[in-house]
């Protein structure tokens, strides 16, 4: 049995330059950060007992003969790409909710090709992830998702990734000293709306004609610059907000889906209570909240949003990892299994007592 824990994300800037239709052509960079909420997935070979061959648990539960059959499709492909033969079961569990714009689809992917790698007895470097979670979500399922969230799920961390023309991407760590990370740390507030949205959804309503968003996408990077400088200046913190407000505006005009009423109310609420700056993670439409708050009117911003779960978080700088590994007895098992029949089945009860 292995299992994967792999961290979901927030995005401060930059959001929107990941997209591969608009970094070919441009470049792109984003600025964000794993939390310590994760994506969890158990995954073993199935004993040969069953009727089924295949056995997935998520939201729902899939019991299949073939791989063809599994109807989750970042299920599905994984184990199509990375050619698993045997019968397998895998489970999913979440700290947070699907559909919530903090990069828990590609936590899965990632997680997933992480523990069936280790379920063959393979484990691949951060780097291996990132691609194969990008190739698996862009290219064999065709879905309109940027290539942020496969990256850091995989790396883990606060992070400036930067996107190239040429299709390739870079990892630079920020590093900053501990009093200004906790100053940052400090002012920053997560909600969840309770509105679930799928991210491809949202994004093919604007990323089929981003260069009609030259100006406003090339802007979004810009902030990119700006709050790395700021971060490393040691000026006043609460212009960070500030360019959360900026870049949320931005991020606003880039499509209708982005925001909505509720949204906006929340927001306006926040901001009239001692909000800086705020934006919804990931692709917009719902999920969850993320606010630029002084410490001082973080009680005011919470009576403020009190229909809201207020999430507490950390920032984490592990990406995804497999923290249980065992798969030697099964596969000695099923080995055994496999050979008794060979030869005329188990004859006595005895052995079927040792096999289990």
């Amino acid at each position: 049995m292995v299992i994967s824990r792999t961290p979901f994300r927030i995005s401060f800037f930059g959001g929107g330059t990941d997209y591969p239709a608009w970094y070919r052509q441009h470049g792109g960079a984003v600025l964000a950060t794993t939390i310590d909420k994760y994506c969890y997935l158990t995954c073993r070979y199935l004993p040969p007992f069953f009727e089924h061959r295949i056995r997935v648990v998520y939201s729902k539960m899939e019991t299949v003969q073939k791989i063809e059959d599994i109807s989750h499709p970042a299920v599905r492909e994984p184990l199509r790409f990375l050619k698993i033969t045997r019968g397998v079961e895998i489970h999913h569990d979440g700290d947070l909710p699907a559909r919530s714009g903090m990069g828990s689809s590609s936590a899965f992917t990632v997680g997933i090709l992480h523990a069936l790698h280790a379920l063959k007895s393979k484990m691949p470097s951060k780097d291996q992830l990132a691609r194969e979670a990008l190739h698996v979500e862009q290219d064999r399922l065709k879905e309109s998702v940027g290539s942020q969230d496969q990256i850091l799920a995989a790396y883990g961390g606060f992070n400036q990734i930067t996107f190239s023309t040429n299709g390739e991407f870079s990892v630079k760590p920020i590093i900053l000293p501990a009093r200004r990370m906790r100053e940052l740390t400090s002012h920053l507030m997560l909600f969840y709306t309770g509105i679930k949205r799928t991210a491809s959804d949202i994004a093919s309503s604007f990323v089929h004609n981003l260069s009609e968003k030259e100006k406003h996408l090339k802007a979004m990077r810009a902030l990119v610059d700006e709050a790395m400088s700021l971060l490393k200046s040691g000026d006043d913190i609460q212009e960070f907000g500030r360019l959360m407000n900026a870049n949320w505006k931005l991020k606003c005009s880039l499509g209708a889906k982005i925001s909505n009423p509720m949204v906006e109310e929340c927001y306006g609420r926040a901001m009239s209570a001692g909000a800086l700056g705020g934006k919804l993670t990931g692709a917009g439409g719902g999920g969850f909240l993320l606010l630029f708050v002084p410490p001082a009117r973080r009680m005011e911003v919470r009576a403020k949003l009190d229909k809201l779960i207020h999430v507490p978080f950390r920032f984490e700088f592990s990406g995804s990892q497999i923290i249980f590994y065992d798969t030697d007895q099964n596969y000695a098992a099923e080995e055994r299994y496999r050979a008794k029949q060979a030869v005329g089945g188990f004859r006595e009860l005895a052995e079927i007592e040792e096999f289990q």
